[in-house]
């Protein structure tokens, strides 16, 4: 029986961990910074795309630990993170501060061993989430700009590690990622609209569910697509694009955009989840598409 409950207990707590550390976006993070690093190689380096798989998880990992700690008391008034390690009890504020600090450390430390612009930014994203972002989601729906910037750095990133410089290349990275990511959150606000209220969070443009938020949802992935493509006209450095894959990125911008009219139109709860959804397809295949390209081209 012991054993069974240690064994139940170490599940937990493996779950936590998961939960604090948010798991699955530090991955889908992993991945954008990753596919940066990829397109900046000259030649890959299988040691740096380990170390920075390692240190942008714990970046993000960090991130999200602390934000958590410093929104615990109003994650308990939301269903979808009333359930989270801390305001369920599962985890104390001391334990999570130990994994957001540790983190923090191993993450700068290993970006840094990369070079230390790429340690630099992982330190700047940490900063602007957690003492920018986080305080200022219950005052203004200006935190999503501002949440944007650390939101975008993992694509840019990677090209940073690759090429221990801050260009056209990866400025273009940082844009391309920084656009996508009103829509995406405006969707996902939309669609939690009520949960986020009762935290005090007012995520959408317009602090409404209204046409307002919905054209400058289309008016921001209209951007988005816009800079998608902008590699194939040869104006942003060694990142290029070529004719094919520039059609394939324009087409998926296109089929985002189809949801984000539908959003427009609809104004429902369904069109903001089918617009999130597709925005999340959208920048993983985009990201695969350009990698895909410079090995083929």
């Amino acid at each position: 029986m012991s054993t069974v409950k240690t064994a139940i207990k170490q599940v937990s707590l493996i779950s936590d961990f998961k939960e604090i550390t948010k798991m699955r976006l530090s991955l889908s993070v992993v991945f954008s910074a990753l596919a940066g690093y990829l397109l900046g190689a000259v030649e890959v380096d299988f040691y740096t795309l380990v170390l920075l798989a390692f240190g942008g998880y714990f970046m993000v990992g960090a991130s999200n630990a602390f934000n958590q700690i410093i929104e615990r008391d109003l994650d308990i008034l939301m269903d979808r993170t009333k359930d989270r390690p801390i305001p369920a009890g599962r985890m104390s504020v001391r334990s999570a501060f130990i994994i957001a600090t540790l983190f923090t450390i191993l993450g700068i430390t290993v970006l840094y061993i990369i070079n230390e612009r790429t340690a630099m930014y992982g330190a700047i994203s940490i900063f602007l989430y957690t003492c920018v972002y986080t305080p200022l989601k219950t005052k203004t729906p200006l935190a999503v700009f501002v949440g944007a910037i650390p939101g975008a750095i993992p694509f840019m990133l990677g090209w940073v590690a690759a090429r221990n410089d801050f260009g056209i290349e990866s400025g273009t990275l940082f844009a391309l990622q920084f656009f996508w990511q009103f829509p995406h959150f405006w969707a996902i606000g939309w669609f939690l609209f009520d949960d986020y209220k009762k935290g005090g969070f007012y995520m959408l443009p317009t602090r409404k569910r209204d046409k307002g938020t919905a054209v400058q949802t289309i008016m921001y992935t209209i951007w988005t697509i816009l800079i998608s493509i902008v590699p194939v006209f040869g104006v942003t450095g060694d990142l290029k694009l070529s004719i094919v894959a520039a059609v394939i990125v324009f087409l998926l911008g296109l089929v985002m955009l189809y949801y984000a009219f539908e959003l427009f139109k609809e104004r429902t709860t369904k069109a903001a989840k089918q617009l999130m959804l597709s925005s999340v397809i959208y920048i993983s295949l985009i990201q695969i598409v350009y990698v895909a390209d410079k090995f083929i081209r």
